[in-house]
This record gives C-alpha cells, structure tokens and sequence, in this order.
C-alpha cells in the first residue's frame, strides 16, 4: 500500500476503507469484565470519555461477541486501563474460545461482583446507564462510581494492527516505543 499522497483521490467510504483509516488512529488499550456466570471480559480499543459532567464513559461491542449477552445484563462493568506492559493480557481478552480468567489472568471479584484485574495501569467501576444497537455493535453508556488512579507508568495504546506505547522523556512524553 502506498503512503497517502494530496493527490490521491478519495474512495468510497466502505467497511474496509473504514477500518484502514483507523489503523491510523492510536487507542488506548481497556479490558472491560462483567459479572456473570461465568464472568465476561473483551479487549477493548473504543473506550472514550462521552461527558465530566455529570461523569459518562463509552465502550462499544460487536453484538456477536460471545461477552455480549453478560454486558447486555449487567449493571456494573469495570473498565481497565492496560500499562505497557500487558500486552499478553490485552491478547488473552481478544482471544475467543478460552477461559480469560483463567491462570495466569490475576483478579479478584470487586464491587457489586465486577471481575478486577490486578496490576492494570487504572481501573473505574461503572453502572451501565444505557447500551445503544448501532449496526453490528452497542455503544455502552457508563457512569463511573469508584476508579482506581492511573499508577505511574505508560499506557498501552493499539496502532496500526499492533501494540505500542509512550516512552516518558524529561520533559514529558518524548515519543512512541514498540510493545
């Protein structure tokens, strides 16, 4: 594929144009989990922060996906920010047809029975206040109740079909370092 030029005309918009575009766009990295029996849990690269006031953070999933009809019953979901490095643990999540809590996934049940894993970068508690059927996904509308602050670390990001990161520099962030 060739490097997008200004004289390139623009394509149609379809689904495979779509996600090349957003190869583009660097993501955090979340692993939403759910309460259920079992217990539910996505990698997840859409979580987005919808409103402050009052506090509203948004995921989306695909509406096949084997954790939807937990998150779809659920009232509480927890929302993990993965460090660097967790990659692995960014795999075992995106991974279908396994145990996800499984060894050696660490965690432990949390408030109102959500599953919380241990040593994420941050977490939030959320109380699903809405999902919302847009195509093949819902948009998860959540209201954060209790978050565990970010611990000092660099956030893993997914870019361009792989796992990546922030390196700090002594004035801040000096640049991207390969996961």
């Amino acid at each position: 594929m060739t490097p997008p030029t200004d004289d390139q005309p623009p394509v149609e918009a379809d689904a495979d144009e779509i996600r090349t575009l957003l190869r583009h766009q660097a993501s955090t990295v979340t692993v939403v989990t759910a309460p259920g029996t079992p217990a539910a849990g996505f990698t997840a690269t859409s979580f987005t922060s919808v409103s402050l006031s009052p506090p509203v953070v948004s995921f989306c999933l695909n509406l096949g996906s084997s954790s939807w009809p937990t998150v779809a019953a659920a009232r509480h979901v927890g929302v993990h920010l993965l460090a660097l490095h967790q990659q692995d643990l960014a795999r075992t999540f995106a991974t279908s047809g396994i145990d996800r809590f499984a060894a050696p996934t660490r965690w432990q049940v949390g408030p109102e029975g959500v599953p919380i894993l241990d040593d994420t970068l941050a977490w939030l508690l959320c109380r699903v206040i809405d999902r919302v059927p847009v195509g093949s996904h819902a948009i998860v509308l959540a209201e954060p109740e209790l978050v565990r602050s970010p611990a000092t670390g660099s956030p893993l990001l997914y870019h361009r079909g792989g796992y990546t990161g922030l390196v700090a520099g002594a004035d801040g962030w000096a640049g991207p370092v390969a996961a």
